[in-house]
């Protein structure tokens, strides 16, 4: 199977997987905007926004460097029990040394739902150890699975806490830990985790390997929680936890196409990091990066197209003022797919440190842009903050990453897509409904033509297996 197949065949598996975790959640948006008030649904997010902070600093962004190293390790099954048994030792020092310190903390400041955000930290440092795991043992099928475990977990559980017994904020969040343990668990007992853990294989060279590896991440990390959510923190002080509400709600649409974004860098950093060495590599990763782009353009446009007349239906109306600030954040969100794209070069070449670096300049911007214009313009500072950021590292690491890989973007590419852009959210922000009308036809027939030689890929290869091709 050639590589280009390989990462379509992938990505789908995983797609099948992560939409029932990510996507399903965005449509249980009218009942968290019909049941919880715009400060509970604040509350939940401010929570949620400090857990995906906390995380990866718990863990020194363990997850990825056992994805990598247990890339490199397959078919190797003494290494790969070697590299988890020190997965399962640092993972287990961290969680312990965090408990305690939390428990500490916690005792002099005060904490919303304590017990249960330090249940949900613990849980989602497992469940993602585990995902990344199952990754790196190439088993996406087990991958997806537990994440639609994940999906209908917390679904089912936001429906009997937050409807039927009335848990409000408690409830969202009891639920989102419930359902990160079920993926926890099943992964556990799935992939025989249990069976490799032998701590006398334990390894300091080994440790400091992996660490050197992903420690260099976690500014990464805590670069892009400054980036894609610090802003809640400045919203939630300056306007409130009521603002804060509003425009965790513009975000979910957005948030469609980080989720599917996610979906398919997972598969595409897996097939970086196995032909980053290959002859053909800057071909190759110049289609992928061609393609994607071509195709995430069309979602982004496309969902600017489809909000006028989707977003009344799915959102309460004590929520309407979000509509205002999503075309910038899906702006943003579409700078943030070349990042992301960029990213897995980076990963795949172990250049963590260049991946830190680039994400630290976006955080200093995006805090800055944020602190001036907040008390000026609102909600609106942090929807362009967001999209600025995004904007100064996509660039950066356009710039940065020619010194390792040549990537070709295709001629007028870039102008096309702005052209239309510009007309779509132009037309947004008029909501006529002629006009919407009008913008929704272009966005199609645009996402037809940017992508007809991968529609015509794609069906011809369908064609093909129902043996109905040439």
């Amino acid at each position: 199977m050639n590589k280009k197949k390989q990462l379509m065949k992938n990505t789908i598996i995983i797609f099948l997987g992560k939409v029932c975790t990510q996507l399903l959640s965005f449509f249980l948006l009218p009942l968290y905007t019909g049941y919880l008030s715009t400060k509970q649904y604040g509350i939940v997010d401010l929570i949620q926004t400090y857990v995906t902070l906390i995380v990866p600093i718990v863990t020194l962004e363990l997850e990825m460097s056992i994805f990598r190293y247990l890339v490199d390790s397959r078919g190797k099954s003494k290494e790969t029990k070697r590299l988890m048994s020190n997965n399962f030792f640092m993972l287990g020092t961290g969680l312990l040394i965090f408990s305690l310190f939390y428990i500490l903390i916690s005792s002099f400041i005060t904490i919303k739902f304590r017990w249960l955000v330090l249940f949900d930290i613990i849980v989602c440092t497992l469940s993602g150890n585990f995902l990344q795991v199952s990754r790196g043992f190439g088993k996406t099928v087990d991958f997806s699975i537990s994440c639609i475990i994940t999906g209908l977990t917390t679904i089912i559980s936001n429906i009997v806490t937050i409807v039927y017994l009335g848990w409000g904020s408690f409830g969202m969040i009891f639920s989102m830990a419930i359902a990160n343990l079920m993926c926890a668990l099943y992964l556990f007992i799935r992939l025989k985790l249990y069976k490799m853990i032998d701590f006398s294989k334990i390894d300091k060279k080994i440790i400091v390997s992996m660490n050197k590896y992903s420690i260099p991440l976690i500014p990464n990390g805590v670069s892009w929680w400054i980036v894609n959510v610090s802003d809640r923190t400045i919203i939630s002080m300056v306007l409130g936890a009521s603002f804060n509400g509003i425009y965790a709600v513009s975000n979910k649409f957005p948030t469609i196409i980080s989720s599917l974004l996610g979906i398919f860098n997972l598969s595409w950093s897996e097939s970086a990091a196995l032909h980053v060495n290959s002859p053909d590599r800057d071909e190759f990763f110049s289609d992928i990066v061609n393609t994607a782009v071509k195709l995430f353009s069309a979602l982004c446009i496309g969902m600017i197209g489809c909000l006028p007349f989707v977003f009344p239906i799915l959102i309460n109306d004590k929520y309407n003022e979000a509509f205002k600030y999503i075309p910038i954040l899906i702006l943003g969100a579409l700078f943030n797919v070349v990042i992301c794209l960029y990213s897995g070069i980076y990963i795949a070449k172990k250049l963590t440190k260049q991946v830190a670096s680039t994400a630290v300049i976006g955080a200093i911007i995006n805090i800055v842009v944020n602190i001036l214009f907040i008390k000026k313009i609102g909600l609106f500072a942090a929807a362009l903050s967001t999209a600025i950021a995004y904007l100064s590292m996509m660039l950066y690491r356009y710039l940065d990453l020619k010194k390792y890989v040549n990537i070709k973007i295709e001629k007028w590419l870039i102008t096309k897509i702005l052209v239309v852009l510009i007309f779509s959210i132009t037309l947004y922000y008029i909501n006529n409904i002629y006009l919407n009308i009008l913008n929704f036809i272009v966005v199609v027939i645009y996402a037809v033509v940017i992508n007809r030689d991968f529609l015509k890929q794609s069906g011809d290869a369908v064609l093909k297996k129902l043996n109905l091709g040439k």
